[in-house]
């Protein structure tokens, strides 16, 4: 879908078939049009037990669409459901107007907010196996003009079938490109990753709903702890602002260190073809040693966003992780803060003492295998002691005969790597 440079508009449609989150996913559709710069001007729906399977909608509202089209001289109708191709064809044919379902328009989204090599990737990937299904939409209404040329009828339909196939041909070679050139890139994370893991840091991974507060609270933490406070992430009051997944190292005042991943928002409905395509970007999140559930503590939805991040990172195999819950944008409700239960907390992104009630948290949860102990390190092995210095919370000093005595604070890894130097061993 080309957006102009004057805004579009659309009429959001939906069914509702007695689903608890329907409301609220109309409410969402209307503010992931808006997210992709189209104005709504009109939102119809029906309740039935079933969509159509010719049109979605039952006949009658179907010509009640086709009139509000036509009264608000709408662009293009949006539909809260991903529909099969024969219901875009039947539906467009009705209507006059443009056809797009829920999943082609967070495709759409994807694609004008991904930035990265890989994110693009991995977004052109999800709308390849998106298209492939429904090439026989476009193939037929060329098919239909073709033939309705007369004459060559039989020959043209033969030319548009063999066209059929070669789209679909280089759809499926493309597909198969870009899984490799994705795998390539997946490879070279890895091999990061497992540096990064082979230093024994803690990692923190920041998941959630979209537009709950994420990168936020990851600016305001990498503003005070990270190693290159000039990292800063996009924020925007908007519905997948960001798609890349960031990693910033903080490094507190004790010396200890983590990495925090700020990964893509979550959304309900989120297509199966994003989900498993961007199940590289979010193996951040699987990968963590803590998990981070930042929820908008002011949206009344809060309950059904909470349900759909932990259903989506389940989908990403996403489980089995500390996770500790952040109730985000109290300042909103003027509720008071911060707000400690146990792992769960109330705050405010942008209030310093929420801030560091936040980091107590993530710190409890990030350094439990951290132990304090005494090395004697001989003079020769002044290495150990460099590393000791960076990687570990020195407490004391000392130089003695027989070397350098060392107190720290350390991984368990750490101290087992060094149990050799260890006093009283």
């Amino acid at each position: 879908m080309h957006l102009d440079t004057e805004q579009q508009t659309a009429v959001i449609i939906g069914l509702n078939l007695d689903n608890e989150q329907f409301e609220y996913s109309m409410t969402e559709l209307a503010a992931l049009a808006e997210a992709n710069n189209l104005e709504v001007v009109a939102r119809l729906v029906q309740k039935l037990d079933h969509p159509d399977k010719a049109t979605y909608f039952g006949k009658g509202k179907v010509e009640e669409l086709e009139m509000t089209v036509l009264d608000k001289g709408a662009d293009m109708v949006i539909v809260n459901d991903e529909l099969s191709p024969s219901q875009i064809r039947n539906l467009e044919k009705q209507t006059e107007t443009k056809i797009i379902d829920r999943t082609g328009l967070i495709l759409e989204i994807f694609a004008n907010r991904a930035r990265t090599h890989e994110a693009k990737l991995q977004v052109q990937l999800a709308k390849l196996q998106y298209q492939l299904p429904r090439l026989h939409t476009s193939a037929s209404q060329r098919l239909d003009q073709q033939t309705g040329s007369g004459g060559g009828g039989f020959t043209n339909r033969g030319s548009g079938e063999s066209q059929l196939e070669l789209n679909r041909r280089v759809i499926e070679k493309d597909i198969s490109h870009i899984k490799q050139e994705l795998k390539d890139i997946q490879k070279s994370d890895l091999t990061q990753r497992k540096q990064r893991d082979g230093k024994n840091i803690p990692t923190v991974a920041l998941v959630g709903y979209t537009n709950a507060g994420k990168s936020t609270i990851m600016n305001q933490l990498v503003n005070r702890y990270g190693e290159n406070q000039e990292k800063q992430v996009m924020v925007k009051n908007m519905l997948f602002a960001t798609l890349d997944t960031s990693v910033r190292k903080l490094i507190f005042d004790d010396n200890k260190t983590m990495l925090l991943s700020d990964t893509v928002g979550f959304v309900s409905k989120l297509p199966h073809q994003l989900v498993k395509a961007f199940r590289s970007t979010l193996a951040e999140a699987a990968n963590a040693d803590l998990l981070v559930q930042v929820v908008d503590e002011a949206d009344e939805n809060k309950e059904l966003m909470m349900k759909t991040t932990e259903q989506t990172l389940k989908e990403i195999g996403v489980e089995n992780i500390p996770m500790i819950t952040v109730f985000n944008k109290a300042d909103i409700l003027d509720e008071p803060r911060p707000q400690r239960a146990g792992d769960n907390l109330i705050m405010a992104a942008l209030e310093e003492d929420s801030i560091d009630e936040l980091v107590q948290i993530i710190r409890e949860n990030s350094y439990k295998d951290y132990v304090t102990e005494e090395f004697l390190i001989p003079f020769d092995k002044g290495d150990i002691v460099n590393y000791l210095n960076t990687n570990a919370n020195v407490l004391s000093t000392e130089y003695v005969a027989e070397g350098t005595k060392v107190k720290a604070e350390l991984t368990a890894v750490d101290s087992e790597r060094f149990k050799t130097y260890l006093i009283n061993n």
